[in-house]
This record gives C-alpha cells, sequence and structure tokens, in this order.
C-alpha cells in the first residue's frame, strides 16, 4: 500500500476499531507514565549546552565547594517573635529546636543547618547577616536535598510540625520560589484547559450546528495531550524539562488538536453533501483536509525546530513539548479520526441544532456574507492593502521598543508563601541573600596578590548600591578556589541587578584582579545565569529567524508549486508576529489598557521588561500557527484555480468556503490562549496575550483583507513558478475527490433502446 493521507484514512476507516483500540490503549499507557513520572522531570531551571561564564562558576562551585557551602542551593528560615530577641534564652531554645528536627531530616536538608548562633561562635561579622536590625528576626540557613515540590513542602511540615508559642517561621529561597511557581503554573494550566474547552465547545457546535460533531474534535486534543505528556515524561528520564512544558503542550494541544480535527471533520461533513458515500467521503476527506493537516502541520513542527538552535534548555524544552502534541495531533487526525467517523457516519450530525447539519443544505453558498466581503475586497485591492498593512505595521512598530528581560517581580505574584517570605527577607535582611551573585575565584588563590584582589573586590562591591555591603568568602576545602557571595538589596532579576552584574563583569572583578598572575574570576549565580541568556537570545535571534524562514519558503514553494506565494505568505506572517511583540510591549511593558482588561476579569501587571525567551518562542509558534491557515485557505484556492484558472473565482471560491471554519477555528485558538493568559504568572500571560492577539489578528486582518487585496493585485503571477524551477516534486497538497460512478449501460437491441427512451 503506498502511504499517504488518503491511504491512511481510507485504510483506519476500513478498520475502525482495531484503530481506536490501539489509540485507546496508548492514551491511558501514556497518561499513567504522565502521572507517575512528569513531575519528577520539570524544573524552572535555565541551563545553557554552551559554557558562558556564569555557566563556568557553576561548574567551579560545584566541583570544588560541598553542598552546604553552595549558595545557590541555600534556602532559609525566617524565625521571628514579636516579644523575644535573640539575646533571649527561649528564642536561642527554639532556633536550636528547629536545627534539630531539620538537621534529622537528611532526605530534606543536605548537613547541619547553620544558625545565628554557630555564626556568632564562629564570625561575629558574618552572624550580622543573620539577624535584624531589632533584633526579632533570625535566619536558619540550609542546603536543600532536591530542587523540587516535595522536598520543599517536607520543609515545611517540618516547620508546621515544629512550633512554639509566640513564634512565627516562614520559608524563603530559589527553590522554595520555584515549588511555588510550579503549584501556581499547574493550578492556571488547569483553569486555561477548562476555560479553554468550555468555549470551544460552545464554538464549535454553533459552527456544526450538532453536538457530536462538536465533542469529536475536543476529545482528539485531549487524546493529543495525554499523549504527549506522556512522552514528555519519558523523554525527560534522559533530559529534565522546564516546567512550563506541561502549559505549553495544554494550550498547543487544546489549539491544534481541536483545529485539526475541525478541519477534517467540516470537508467530511461537505464531501457527504456532494453525495459520496460514507467511506469514499472519509477517502475525500483525507485526500484533500488530511493532506492540508500534515503539511501545515508540518510547517509548525519547522518552526518549532528552529528554537533547537538556541544553546539553552529553555528553548529545546519548549519546543519539544509542542512538536510533541503537533506531531501527535497530525497523527491521530490522519488515523483515529477517519476511524471515529467510520463508526459514527452520519450519526456525526447528531442531535442537529440547524440545518448546517442536514445532507441537504449546500456546502457552497454564492452571495454570502463571506462572498460578499471577499468581492468587495477585490474591487478595490489597493485600499484594503494598504490600510491593512498601515495598521498592522503601526502595531509592530511597537516592538522595537521592547525591552527582553524578566518579568517576574516577587512583589507582583499571587499571595503564596514564597512571596511572604521574600518580603519579609528583603524587608528585614537582604532580599539577595536567597540568590547572590557568585564571585569564584580559582587558581593561586593562597597568594598575597589574590588575598589583596579578594579584599579589594569586597570593596567594590560594598561600594556598589544594588548590593547589600556584606559579602560572604569560602575557600574550598582543597584550598584551590574562593567564593565570594554578593548579597543584592532587592530583586535579583531586574534591569538593576543585569546591570551590577555587567558592572562587576567589566570594571569591578578586572579593577582587582586584573595583574594578578596564575588565577581566574568568573561571575556567575542566577541573575548572572539569566544574563548570559539575554546575550544569547540576541545572539542566536537572527540565525533562528532565517532558519525558519528559509525551510518554511522551501516547504511552501514546493506544496504549492509557486515562488510569489511563499513570499507573500512569510511576508504577512511576519506582519503578524510584530504586531503581536508590538501589543504585548503595549500592554505589558507600558501599561496601555491594563485597566481595561483587569476590570474583566485579568490580573495583569506592567512590568519593565517582557520575558526574554518569549519574542523568539511567539516567532516560531505564531508563524508556525498563523501558516496553518494559509495552508487550509490557499489549498481550497489552490484546488478552484486548478479546475478554473480563474484566479479572482478561485480566491472568492476559496474565502466563502473555509472562512466560517477558519474564523470558528480562530475563535478558538483565541479564547484557548487567553484562558492562559487569565493565570497569575507574568511570562505565561505575556505568552497567552500575545498568541492570542496575533492569531485573532491573523484570522480577521490577514485574512480577510491582506489575503484576498493580495491575490488579486498578483492575479496569475501568484501561481508563478520558474522554467528552472519546473523539476521541483508535485506534492499536490490540494489532493483530489473520487469520481462519481457514472457508468452507461448500452442497450443491446434497438427495441431495449426505445423503451428505455
Amino acid at each position: 500500500m503506498r502511504i499517504n493521507p488518503e491511504s491512511l484514512a481510507r485504510a483506519s476507516s476500513r478498520h475502525p476499531w482495531r484503530v481506536i483500540g490501539v489509540w485507546g490503549v496508548l492514551f491511558f499507557v501514556m497518561v499513567g507514565l504522565a502521572s507517575t513520572l512528569l513531575g519528577d522531570v520539570l524544573n524552572n531551571d535555565i541551563s545553557f549546552t554552551n559554557r558562558p561564564e556564569s555557566i563556568k562558576a557553576q561548574e567551579v562551585i560545584d566541583e570544588q565547594f560541598t553542598a552546604a557551602q553552595q549558595g545557590a542551593s541555600t534556602e532559609f528560615v525566617i524565625v521571628h517573635s514579636e516579644t523575644l530577641t535573640v539575646d533571649d534564652p527561649a528564642y536561642k531554645a527554639y532556633v536550636q529546636e528547629l536545627q534539630s528536627a531539620l538537621a534529622a531530616e537528611p532526605d530534606l536538608v543536605v548537613g547541619t543547618p547553620t544558625t545565628y548562633y554557630d555564626a556568632l561562635e564562629a564570625s561575629p561579622d558574618a552572624a550580622a547577616g543573620l539577624v535584624s536590625e531589632d533584633q526579632h528576626y533570625s535566619l536558619i540557613s540550609f542546603s536543600i536535598a532536591q530542587d523540587d515540590t516535595a522536598t520543599v513542602e517536607g520543609v515545611r511540615d517540618v516547620l508546621a510540625t515544629t512550633t512554639a508559642d509566640g513564634f512565627t517561621t516562614q520559608l524563603a529561597g530559589q527553590s522554595t520560589l520555584n515549588a511555588d511557581f510550579t503549584t501556581i503554573a499547574e493550578e492556571d494550566a488547569r483553569k486555561g484547559e477548562s476555560i479553554g474547552i468550555m468555549v470551544a465547545l460552545v464554538v464549535l457546535v454553533v459552527v456544526f450546528g450538532a453536538i457530536i460533531a462538536a465533542l469529536v474534535p475536543i476529545g482528539m486534543a485531549i487524546v493529543a495531550i495525554g499523549i504527549a505528556l506522556g512522552i514528555t515524561a519519558l523523554v525527560g528520564q534522559i533530559v529534565e524539562f522546564n516546567l512550563f512544558v506541561s502549559n505549553i503542550i495544554s494550550m498547543i494541544g487544546l489549539a491544534v488538536g481541536i483545529d485539526y480535527s475541525l478541519f477534517i471533520v467540516s470537508r467530511f461533513r461537505e464531501e457527504r453533501k456532494k453525495g459520496y458515500e460514507k467511506l469514499d467521503a472519509i477517502g475525500a476527506a483525507g485526500a484533500t483536509a488530511n493532506r492540508a493537516v500534515f503539511f501545515s502541520g508540518m510547517t509548525v513542527v519547522l518552526a518549532l525546530l528552529g528554537m533547537f538552535i538556541i544553546p539553552t534548555t529553555i528553548f529545546r524544552a519548549l519546543a519539544a513539548g509542542a512538536i510533541f502534541v503537533t506531531l501527535v495531533s497530525i497523527i491521530s487526525s490522519m488515523t483515529l479520526l477517519p476511524a471515529i467517523l467510520a463508526k459514527l457516519g452520519d450519526r456525526i450530525n447528531w442531535p442537529r441544532l440547524s440545518k448546517r447539519a442536514r445532507l441537504d443544505t449546500p456546502y457552497d453558498v454564492k452571495g454570502g456574507f463571506w462572498d460578499m466581503i471577499s468581492r468587495t475586497v477585490m474591487k478595490r485591492p489597493w485600499v484594503f492593502l494598504i490600510g491593512s498593512v498601515l495598521i498592522m505595521g503601526y502595531l509592530a512598530s511597537f516592538y522595537f521598543q521592547l525591552n527582553k528581560g524578566s518579568s517576574t517581580n516577587i512583589s507582583q505574584l499571587p499571595d503564596v508563601p514564597a512571596k511572604a517570605a521574600f518580603i519579609t527577607l528583603e524587608r528585614e535582611f537582604a532580599g539577595g541573600l536567597t540568590d547572590p551573585a557568585e564571585i569564584v575565584i580559582t587558581g593561586d588563590v593562597a597568594s598575597a596578590e589574590a588575598q589583596a584582589g579578594i579584599t579589594k573586590l569586597q570593596d567594590e562591591i560594598a561600594q556598589n548600591p544594588a548590593f547589600s555591603s556584606a559579602t560572604q568568602v569560602v575557600t574550598a576545602e582543597d584550598g584551590s578556589a574562593v567564593e565570594v557571595s554578593a548579597f543584592f538589596k532587592g530583586e535579583t532579576q531586574n534591569d538593576a541587578s543585569f546591570g551590577a552584574i555587567e558592572q562587576l563583569r567589566d570594571e569591578a572583578v578586572p579593577a582587582a584582579f586584573g595583574s594578578v598572575p596564575g588565577v581566574e574570576v568568573f561571575v556567575g549565580g542566577n541573575s548572572a545565569i539569566f544574563l548570559d541568556f539575554l546575550h544569547v537570545t540576541d545572539t542566536y535571534q537572527w540565525i533562528v529567524l532565517a532558519f525558519v524562514l528559509g525551510l518554511s519558503f522551501l516547504l511552501l514553494m514546493v506544496v504549492f508549486r509557486s515562488l510569489i506565494l511563499p513570499i507573500k505568505a512569510i511576508l504577512m506572517n511576519l506582519l503578524s508576529v510584530g504586531a503581536a511583540y508590538g501589543a504585548v510591549t503595549l500592554v505589558f511593558q507600558k501599561g496601555v489598557g491594563i485597566g481595561f482588561f483587569n476590570s474583566i476579569g485579568f490580573q495583569f501587571h506592567q512590568s519593565e521588561a517582557i520575558e526574554a525567551w518569549l519574542p523568539l518562542f511567539l516567532f516560531s509558534i505564531l508563524f508556525g500557527l498563523s501558516m496553518d491557515y494559509h495552508v487550509f485557505l490557499l489549498t481550497r484556492i489552490r484546488e478552484e484555480y486548478d479546475k478554473t484558472h480563474d484566479n479572482t473565482e478561485a480566491v472568492a471560491y476559496g474565502l466563502r468556503t473555509t472562512a466560517g471554519i477558519i474564523t470558528g477555528a480562530a475563535i478558538i485558538m483565541v479564547v484557548v490562549f487567553t484562558g492562559f493568559a487569565s493565570g497569575r504568572l507574568g511570562p505565561l500571560q505575556q505568552m497567552g496575550f500575545g498568541l492570542a492577539v496575533a492569531v485573532l489578528l491573523d484570522a480577521t486582518i490577514v485574512r480577510t483583507f491582506l489575503v484576498p487585496s493580495g491575490m488579486r493585485l498578483l492575479g496569475d503571477w501568484n501561481w508563478y513558478l520558474p522554467s528552472w524551477l519546473q523539476w521541483l516534486p508535485q506534492l499536490h497538497v490540494e489532493g483530489h475527490e473520487p469520481i462519481h460512478d457514472e457508468t452507461v449501460t448500452v442497450p443491446d437491441t434497438p427495441a431495449e433502446l426505445i423503451e428505455k427512451s
């Protein structure tokens, strides 16, 4: 059997129970794996596959220092009493009780926690950083065993069971913050999914006019999400994933899973209205809609592959999750969906809620709303083309004011325990205690020059307004390295902290160690890692852009056998992406419209920066999703053009036969993305909002005005392919429909001829 979308659809429809059974088993196995394994492979880290300076610093810390000395793994218990101070024996007794309780949990805590009293015996200067100015607050520092939610909750349980009258405790640190981030992300993902599914059901009922037809695409999306999460859990046994990967899988899975099924079910119903038998209608949908799904889905995958070029795990993890769910959606729509249609047949239209679900209604109505819109636009193509470009271009121009960084402002987080603890830490101590800058000196650190350099570095740090005057100096056990911890006074992921890291690298470190022989100095810590991440994204964004645009151009040129259509499609998609960037910048960075959005239920916050990973991620996702609609629309136009060779009529036909379905699909995507934008985390808000705006603009201004006006002006040039490219393979993405059996029986005798006439 020759394997293609049509043959897969026909084979699946002939053996429906077998296909449904295989997919059912696969779904339940993968969901089981996801529920068991997925939580252990998710983290909030940003790792690199190359070695910037911050990673070199972290490698030295990991190799030369014990876990108890590694500042990046340090958590703090904040002990407070309204009436007692650290000098009171009862205060000391309670702190030591907490210390013993934590030390008794080796699965949660590495080694013995350090209290103010321990530090006081070793170094009064170091102890000063563990007590507040009013003496009512003190810190217990410890190294957490694992950076995961279960370990953090275990520590919180120890604190909850070790209590004393008049005392309160809070847990602060990077692992604690990550754990609360994970919890919020999971809760918001469930909320986004529920909103998306409910609204998608309503939209699908309106589009199809039948309940069963509306439920099938949602079921297909759920299957794709469940299997993709299981795949992620399996792959996660080899590589870890960022915690946002589950949100990405849910969001993209709902969007493409529903959309792909929507287009195929719609085409199946259309073929039945044309008079084809059930299996022939499934085959016809396989030859047309399934092919369009395959090629548009592969465009999404190609766009996402560009993120693997960037040497950071967050991009690769997010891209992998989106690719997993897209591929599962493609494969299931080409096999599982035909099997379901074979079993349902015309019951897909049950119960009929409108005349659209009847087989005797026309599938192509000339003179309707969309036909009128497309012909109006094509009568004045220059007006609509210029107007649309000006609107989209104006919005896109704000991209050049976009400031990349971190949108995670602790004070803007929802009321979770980590937020309250950080605010206390920032108010009573140095907020950066949990996440300091780490300056690592290796080599001949015992020399007089090196020791003088360390002292000078401490003086430079004390003069920097971004840092606390107190620093912590730790020497490795073998004496081969020294770690100097510089504590930020406030936020550790903002422009001020990034500027402080750059000042250390460009000025303080060269001034202190520039003339010291035999040593190497690296500035690390989470703020330095994030700063290096910003530099990496700036370096690689143009490489990714060229890769994605180049591959997409080649694919579309082969698919449509045109040199002009791919160029036009790429330009329009870039306009959509640019407009999305501008919208995100206006709302989240400049604060335009935040009051309005929050008045209707959102929880947006103005931030000094847009998430650093967002522009590249939005580009890859949006470019692929925009191509989805473009491929679906152009396949219909090309299908009609090949029959009539009338460009204007082909454009009108393509728009009026797909506009309703594309609009419904776009509404579903917008609602799904808006559901995630309604969450509480800044990164997800920006991502969901950007995706929703781009899809909305793409399905309205681009599809309604830019496509018909551009194709009307280009005329037959739309389909131009130079003679020297005629060797390109003919993929026939538009497919073909089966031919009705119109066999003529010739009578054997003149009498029979007269009788039949």
